[in-house]
């Protein structure tokens, strides 16, 4: 296994230098367009409704400017609310597919989008939740990736695992412009998380650590 920035992943698999990635939507799409690989498995089928990209910004950044720090925010909302609409996807593919952006073919930012994609193997599949665009940072997932921090050895002692996820996720903040756009947030801490079958209840999160029988902690 090794680390492999995702501009490069295509061309690494082309030129036979390994077997196979996993790696960020449109990579594994653009390794099928170009006719070098195909695709195993989408993420969600590992962990439906994972977090992926996000935005962060320094505590100090966001404390001595906190009305660009607010509007930033809610454009991430405003944004997000407006990709999270199917039939506004074709058009985000269009905006998001050139050079100063994606750099990609536009019809393989479709494909990914609308979740109407060629899997590399002859078949054309329809997953129209491919991709799903969400803006509450919700403390559950904080948590579960603390715990795989844990499991690796990169944090050790006692974690205060709902604190960290409050001070870092700060959802009370994503909350607030969600309300002003007139949406309706959901609990930060609510939502169910199942990685590979495996359930993960956040209130227990040692527990979930201890239950791997390969861990490095």
């Amino acid at each position: 296994l090794r680390v492999v920035a995702p501009p490069e992943m295509v061309a690494n698999l082309r030129s036979g230098n390994f077997d196979g990635f996993l790696g960020p939507d449109p990579v594994n799409q653009r390794a099928v367009y170009d006719g070098v690989g195909f695709i195993h498995l989408l993420s969600r089928e590992i962990w439906d409704g994972h977090p992926c990209c996000s935005f962060g910004i320094g505590r100090e950044v966001a404390q001595a400017a906190p009305n660009t720090y607010h509007a930033m925010l809610r454009a991430i909302v405003d944004a997000t609310a407006y990709a999270a609409k199917p039939e506004n996807r074709k058009e985000i593919a269009a905006a998001i597919a050139p050079a100063n952006y994606l750099n990609q073919p536009e019809v393989v930012v479709q494909q990914v989008l609308t979740g109407t994609f060629a899997d590399g193997l002859g078949t054309v599949r329809r997953v129209p939740e491919r991709v799903g665009f969400a803006p509450m940072p919700w403390d559950s997932f904080a948590i579960w990736i603390l715990t795989q921090m844990k499991r690796w050895g990169q944090i050790r002692g006692d974690v205060d695992y709902a604190a960290v996820a409050r001070q870092v996720y700060l959802a009370t903040d994503a909350e607030r412009a969600m309300r002003e756009a007139g949406l309706d947030p959901a609990r930060a801490s609510g939502r169910t998380i199942v990685v590979m079958g495996r359930a993960f209840d956040p209130a227990k999160p040692e527990d979930y650590v201890s239950s791997f029988a390969i861990r490095r902690s």
